[in-house]
Protein backbone atom coordinates (compact mmCIF):
# COMPACT_ATOMS: atom_id res chain seq x y z
CA UNK A 1 0.00 0.00 0.00
CA UNK A 2 2.94 2.01 0.15
CA UNK A 3 4.41 3.96 -2.71
CA UNK A 4 8.04 5.16 -3.03
CA UNK A 5 9.24 7.43 -5.60
CA UNK A 6 13.51 7.91 -6.10
CA UNK A 7 14.12 10.80 -8.38
CA UNK A 8 17.61 13.09 -8.80
CA UNK A 9 19.70 10.17 -10.50
CA UNK A 10 22.06 10.90 -13.38
CA UNK A 11 25.26 11.29 -14.93
CA UNK A 12 27.84 13.04 -12.89
CA UNK A 13 31.88 12.96 -13.47
CA UNK A 14 34.16 11.59 -10.45
CA UNK A 15 34.32 13.73 -7.49
CA UNK A 16 30.75 14.95 -8.33
CA UNK A 17 27.93 15.41 -5.90
CA UNK A 18 24.52 14.02 -6.39
CA UNK A 19 21.05 14.45 -4.13
CA UNK A 20 18.47 11.78 -4.58
CA UNK A 21 14.93 12.15 -3.12
CA UNK A 22 12.25 9.74 -2.48
CA UNK A 23 9.15 10.36 -1.68
CA UNK A 24 6.61 8.09 0.21
CA UNK A 25 2.81 7.97 0.60
CA UNK A 26 0.98 7.72 3.18
CA UNK A 27 -0.04 8.68 6.88
CA UNK A 28 2.41 6.21 8.77
CA UNK A 29 5.51 7.20 6.91
CA UNK A 30 6.75 8.98 10.06
CA UNK A 31 6.67 5.45 12.17
CA UNK A 32 8.81 3.51 9.02
CA UNK A 33 12.69 3.12 8.91
CA UNK A 34 13.98 3.83 5.70
CA UNK A 35 16.99 2.80 3.67
CA UNK A 36 18.52 3.17 0.65
CA UNK A 37 20.29 -0.04 -1.68
CA UNK A 38 21.50 0.24 -4.71
CA UNK A 39 22.29 -2.65 -7.58
CA UNK A 40 24.67 -2.83 -10.24
CA UNK A 41 24.49 -5.17 -13.06
CA UNK A 42 25.41 -8.54 -12.39
CA UNK A 43 25.65 -7.68 -8.78
CA UNK A 44 23.30 -8.30 -6.03
CA UNK A 45 21.84 -5.49 -4.47
CA UNK A 46 23.55 -4.00 -1.56
CA UNK A 47 22.42 -2.12 1.72
CA UNK A 48 23.84 1.85 1.23
CA UNK A 49 22.32 3.53 4.23
CA UNK A 50 19.11 3.38 6.31
CA UNK A 51 17.62 6.01 9.16
CA UNK A 52 15.04 5.55 12.03
CA UNK A 53 11.64 7.24 11.41
CA UNK A 54 12.70 10.02 13.79
CA UNK A 55 16.02 10.61 12.08
CA UNK A 56 18.22 10.30 15.28
CA UNK A 57 19.66 6.94 14.01
CA UNK A 58 21.48 6.03 10.96
CA UNK A 59 24.02 3.69 9.57
CA UNK A 60 25.83 3.49 6.58
CA UNK A 61 27.89 0.66 4.63
CA UNK A 62 31.83 0.79 4.90
CA UNK A 63 32.26 1.92 1.42
CA UNK A 64 30.24 5.13 1.28
CA UNK A 65 31.34 6.33 5.28
CA UNK A 66 32.50 9.73 4.96
CA UNK A 67 31.35 10.53 1.63
CA UNK A 68 27.12 9.73 1.43
CA UNK A 69 24.22 11.17 4.01
CA UNK A 70 20.99 10.06 4.37
CA UNK A 71 18.24 12.30 6.20
CA UNK A 72 14.78 12.91 5.91
CA UNK A 73 12.04 15.99 6.55
CA UNK A 74 8.92 13.96 7.67
CA UNK A 75 6.76 16.58 7.08
CA UNK A 76 7.25 16.69 3.56
CA UNK A 77 7.15 12.60 3.91
CA UNK A 78 10.59 12.59 1.81
CA UNK A 79 13.93 10.63 2.39
CA UNK A 80 17.03 12.36 0.66
CA UNK A 81 20.62 10.61 -0.05
CA UNK A 82 23.30 12.84 -0.48
CA UNK A 83 26.16 11.89 -2.12
CA UNK A 84 29.84 13.25 -2.25
CA UNK A 85 33.16 12.40 -3.80
CA UNK A 86 31.22 10.37 -6.52
CA UNK A 87 33.22 7.36 -7.66
CA UNK A 88 32.62 5.15 -11.01
CA UNK A 89 32.17 2.23 -8.39
CA UNK A 90 28.97 4.35 -6.98
CA UNK A 91 27.69 3.33 -10.50
CA UNK A 92 24.39 1.98 -9.91
CA UNK A 93 20.44 2.25 -9.46
CA UNK A 94 19.28 3.22 -6.34
CA UNK A 95 16.37 2.33 -4.38
CA UNK A 96 14.10 4.20 -1.74
CA UNK A 97 12.95 1.10 0.76
CA UNK A 98 10.52 1.35 4.03
CA UNK A 99 10.27 -1.55 6.74
CA UNK A 100 6.90 -1.39 8.39
CA UNK A 101 6.63 -2.61 12.29
CA UNK A 102 8.89 -1.26 14.97
CA UNK A 103 12.81 -2.43 15.46
CA UNK A 104 15.43 -2.71 17.69
CA UNK A 105 18.27 -1.76 15.40
CA UNK A 106 18.34 -0.32 11.63
CA UNK A 107 17.70 -2.98 9.34
CA UNK A 108 20.82 -3.36 6.47
CA UNK A 109 19.92 -6.49 4.45
CA UNK A 110 17.11 -6.55 1.34
CA UNK A 111 15.10 -9.23 3.41
CA UNK A 112 13.96 -6.72 6.34
CA UNK A 113 12.23 -4.13 4.13
CA UNK A 114 8.74 -4.34 2.99
CA UNK A 115 8.21 -1.92 0.33
CA UNK A 116 10.44 -0.24 -2.27
CA UNK A 117 10.05 1.86 -4.94
CA UNK A 118 11.47 1.39 -8.68
CA UNK A 119 15.02 2.91 -8.73
CA UNK A 120 17.17 5.51 -9.79
CA UNK A 121 20.06 5.68 -12.18
CA UNK A 122 23.31 6.90 -11.02
CA UNK A 123 26.57 6.89 -13.33
CA UNK A 124 29.94 8.01 -12.45
CA UNK A 125 32.60 9.08 -15.21
CA UNK A 126 35.82 8.68 -14.85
Amino acid sequence: QVQLVESGGGLVQAGGSLRLSCAASGRTFTNYPMGWFRQAPGKEREFVAAISWSGGRTDYAESVKGRFTISRDNTKNTVYLQMNSLKPEDTAVYYCAAKSGGIFRLPTHVNEYDYWGQGTQVAVSS
